[in-house]
């Protein structure tokens, strides 16, 4: 590795002001310029950096390269793909949860992959429907049988992918199922810093199955609080079913919630649109409205 030309690299994990960036083969512990200090930016995990390499085999972050996507919460950036587990076994996901954070993972561009696991105790076939009629790429999975374990590891390899869900719906165990011994090596590194399993406060990004995953410990789910929820304005552009029906809307400012005249209600008495994604969408756009402007 030839010293002090700047390299670039992929923050892999941020903890207490140290930064662990992938570069090529090799992972280097960064700490942060001051100018980048002074100008209040905080790389991310996810974080495309350029570095200095000092001659210690440390490095010095120079600068975080333009984002694609930033989440609060969980603090990733750069995410390709949000993998929602949902579970139509105990516990019974509801539907609303999936809706907003798939509207979340829309409104910040990277593609939302829905993914129904325990189908071996419970088939929501209707339910799936409903996100397959969407537009959406939603799969039948069971980590306890293998059932599409191979198509979501198609998919996840060569992104950089984030997955959630609400608790108990199976997330360890598909990683799991996607590698074997993946919950060993996460939970050796949190044992490694000190704390509970289930605790853990970073974030951080692993190797998997030819890609990247943000496990994140202790999110039921992406900022449930509301703070990143869209605009009103803008929300339904985040239903992907939504979108052929907003160009056609006779009303320049339409709610789409219950105007005489839209064309999106139109489509939704003709069956056209899931009444129970149209519900969590005037749900999330009262939530909207309702937020304090900061």
């Amino acid at each position: 590795m030839e010293h002090n030309t700047q390299q670039e690299g992929i923050v892999l994990k941020a903890l207490s002001g140290f930064y662990y960036v992938q570069s090529g083969e090799t992972l280097v512990t960064c700490r942060a310029r001051g100018k980048l200090r002074h100008q209040k930016q905080s790389p991310l995990v996810g974080d495309r950096v350029q570095f200095t390499p000092q001659n210690d085999g440390s490095g010095s972050l120079d600068a975080i390269l333009p984002r694609r996507n930033a989440f609060q919460r969980p603090a990733v950036a750069n995410i390709d793909q949000l993998v929602v587990i949902a579970s139509g076994a105990i516990p019974v996901t509801d539907p609303f949860l999936a809706d907003r954070i798939i509207s979340l993972a829309e409104a910040k561009g990277c593609t939302p992959i829905l993914c129904f696991n325990k189908w071996d105790l419970a088939a929501p076939e209707e339910l799936v429907q409903v996100y397959e009629a969407a537009g959406i790429p939603t799969l039948r999975l069971s980590a306890a049988t293998g059932l599409g374990i191979e198509e979501l590891r198609g998919l996840i390899a060569g992104k950089i992918s984030a997955f959630t869900g609400n608790s108990g719906v199976g997330k360890s165990s598909i990683l799991n199922a996607l590698e074997p011994g993946f919950d060993l090596a996460t939970g050796e590194i949190s044992t490694k810093l000190g704390r509970g399993r289930h605790t853990t406060r970073h974030v951080e990004l692993f190797p998997l199955a030819g890609g990247l995953v943000a496990d994140t410990p202790g999110f039921s789910a992406f900022d449930t609080e509301g703070s990143e929820l869209g605009e009103p304005e803008t929300l339904a552009e985040t239903f992907r079913e939504f979108r052929p029906y907003l160009e056609g809307c006779f009303f320049q400012d339409c709610a789409h919630v219950k105007e005489k005249g839209c064309s999106l209600l139109e489509a939704l008495e003709e069956g056209k649109i899931s009444p129970s994604r149209h519900r969590s969408y005037v749900r999330l756009y009262e939530l909207s409205k309702a937020r304090k402007p900061w």
